[in-house]
């Protein structure tokens, strides 16, 4: 049995190295940017329910957005089929033209040659084989004039009922219109309550001035244009390790696939806001995580990944985006938010929190 010693060395020794190996852990496979530790010294979540503001607030700012986006979705069908509605109206009123120039055309005819009757067919044929083609060709010219005349009664119609669905899509329109306008009021309204509450809006860090100018592919959407509703049902594959929605999942990898790579972080268990619900992430400004405030490259990031996703907004159903004490609105772009507790996280001086429908 000389052999025995040494494979149990072996054994021993791969044991060790599986162990290292494992204690390891992360050196074993490579961490996309997205994916990484924190940095020594940076949060790997932004601590609390970060979204700012109060839970009413929030409800209201969801409402608002979700409105306008439907009202918005309505808007589009109806200018879509008012279009529609408009060439079958031109298409129509061609036709009716046709129509009415041939029934002129039969009516000159029959005003210049006369309506035979059958008795006069008959006085004015010189035989009974004559009296029968002239008998023929009467009613001929009578089914062609009928016809003609019918096919002009049922074009009005159509032209009636065109004209009629027009203006039943032009009412809508308005109504769709002022539906945003109150949606917008309500957003803004709430957010001036907030502000007024809270700090003064001269505080709200500035304009955000970003120069991304990537395009995202759409979300899919319903065949109407309107958004499909969505549940907390696909993997998070950020560290957050929890539940989020397809249409996040999407905003994520387009925002990845853009070049915005740093740490992200999106399911959250706790808090009222959207991360609860699988529909908002946190994008860090940093690199490796949720710091202090940003300054420098890392603002610029973030200034550049928020009007990313503003710039994308109709295509990734964006509800809201929260940067540097400041919200946007798909209804009334960049406002004042000073609902924070005043330190970086929750006034999202540190991170790009992006909210979807």
């Amino acid at each position: 049995m000389p052999a025995v010693a040494p494979v149990r060395r072996t054994a021993a020794r791969l044991a060790a190295l599986l162990v290292a190996t494992l204690a390891l852990g992360v050196a074993t496979a490579p961490v996309g940017p997205a994916a990484a530790a924190p940095r020594a010294g940076l949060l790997a979540a932004a601590p609390g329910d970060d979204e700012g503001g109060t839970p009413a607030l929030r409800a209201q700012l969801d409402a608002a957005s979700k409105g306008w986006l439907e009202a918005k979705a309505a808007l589009a069908r109806s200018v879509g089929r008012q279009k529609q509605l408009t060439d079958q109206l031109t298409t129509t009123n061609a036709e009716l033209s046709v129509r009415d120039t041939k029934v002129g055309e039969i009516a000159g005819v029959a005003y210049r040659t006369g309506r035979l009757g059958t008795a006069a067919a008959l006085l004015n044929s010189d035989s009974p084989e004559g009296f029968m083609d002239r008998a023929a060709a009467l009613g001929q010219v009578a089914a062609h004039e009928d016809r003609a005349l019918r096919d002009l009664i049922e074009t009005r119609d159509r032209a009636t009922t065109t004209r009629t669905a027009l203006n039943a899509e032009i009412q809508e329109q308005r109504k769709q219109v002022a539906v945003m306008a109150k949606r917008k009021q309500q957003a803004e309204r709430a957010l001036e309550v907030a502000n007024d509450r809270a700090q003064s809006s001269s505080d709200s860090g500035g304009t955000v001035r970003g120069t991304s100018t990537a395009n995202a592919d759409p979300a899919p959407r319903n065949s109407d244009g309107s958004w499909p509703p969505e549940s907390c049902s696909v993997n998070d594959p950020t560290p957050a390790d929890g539940c989020i929605t397809p249409r996040t999942l999407h905003a994520l990898n387009e925002a990845k696939s853009a070049g915005f790579t740093r740490y992200v972080s999106c399911y959250r268990p706790s808090g009222s806001g959207e991360h609860p619900k699988g529909r908002a992430c946190d994008f860090a400004a940093q690199s490796g995580g949720f710091g202090g405030v940003a300054s420098g490259g890392d603002r610029t990031y973030g200034n550049n990944l928020a009007a990313y996703f503003v710039r994308n907004s109709d295509a990734l159903a964006v509800l809201y985006v929260i940067w540097f004490k400041q919200i946007w609105l798909p209804s009334s772009g960049w406002k004042a938010y000073s609902g924070g507790n005043g330190d970086p996280s929750s006034d999202h001086t540190n991170h790009v929190h992006l909210s979807v429908y």
